[in-house]
């Protein structure tokens, strides 16, 4: 299995924008939250980023910097 990257602060939020802009999303004036969360929705998730206590979405690449708890 793949360890996921911590990303925070510049680095996560260029992450976002990098895909966001990858699905044709126009992120320059959304907050970072907002955005992952029209991220995840655009890609079929669950619009979940920093909502939520505890995570079962093992496929998302978000969940390292959410700071939910990951259930397996």
């Amino acid at each position: 299995m793949d360890k996921v990257k911590f990303l925070k602060g510049p680095s996560l939020t260029a992450f976002a924008r990098k895909k966001a802009t990858g699905l044709g999303l126009d992120g320059k004036r959304v907050k970072l939250v907002e955005l992952v969360r029209l991220v995840q929705e655009k890609e079929g998730h669950i619009a979940c980023f920093k909502r939520e206590k505890s995570c079962s979405q093992t496929d998302c690449c978000w969940q390292a910097s959410c700071g939910a708890k990951v259930e397996q």
